[in-house]
């Protein structure tokens, strides 16, 4: 019995001490700066980058083969945390920065042929075959990559209503009017 302990004990002993070398030795490092880029994306993972997500983008940033311009739902905010960090000229955004949207899907002409359910990349969209779907609002990140597979056009982006628990400080410089002009102007006291 006591043989069998010690040779159960040597041989943990003995991975043991396999296994920390190999932390050591083939220890892989992250990129630290791909990390730091990754943080500044809004993580919705949508595609529109040209890359399949956020963390290879990052990667592409890190590395300088991708212009820090393509972040469609970081918008402009995404572009300058980018320049700062990266020590980058900002560049104009690639495409028209657009309003927060949310998709929605009109329940009288949805048939559940489950295609926008396949192409959502942040589940969003729930249903299942031949049944109505529907959106998780909350985790709509408005990327519209649901909008072409669908064969009967029943699903819309609907901008996102500005309330409290979406509203933002404006950047510097810029008047409170100019980024939302539903708010009134003050007077000069």
């Amino acid at each position: 019995m006591l043989a069998a302990i010690l040779a159960i004990a040597a041989l943990a002993a003995f991975f043991g001490a396999l296994l920390g070398y190999s932390a050591i030795h083939f220890r892989v490092e992250g990129d630290p700066i791909a990390d730091q880029v990754e943080s500044l994306l809004p993580q919705t993972q949508c595609g529109q980058c040209g890359y399949p997500g956020c963390r290879p983008y990052a990667e592409a940033v890190a590395r300088g083969e991708e212009d820090i311009n393509k972040c469609l739902p970081g918008g402009e905010a995404a572009v300058l945390a980018l320049a700062d960090l990266l020590g980058r000229e900002p560049l104009a955004m690639e495409a028209e920065e657009k309003p927060p949207a949310v998709a929605v899907i009109d329940e009288t002409a949805c048939i559940g042929c489950t295609l926008c359910l396949q192409a959502c990349p942040v589940d969003a969209i729930i249903g299942a075959a031949r049944q109505l779907h529907g959106v998780i609002a909350a985790e709509c990140t408005g990327c519209e990559l649901c909008l072409p597979p669908c064969p009967v056009d029943c699903i819309s982006m609907v901008p996102v209503s500005e309330g409290i628990l979406r509203w933002r400080w404006p950047y510097p410089g810029k008047r409170a009017q100019d980024v939302n002009p539903s708010i009134p102007e003050r007077d000069a006291a």
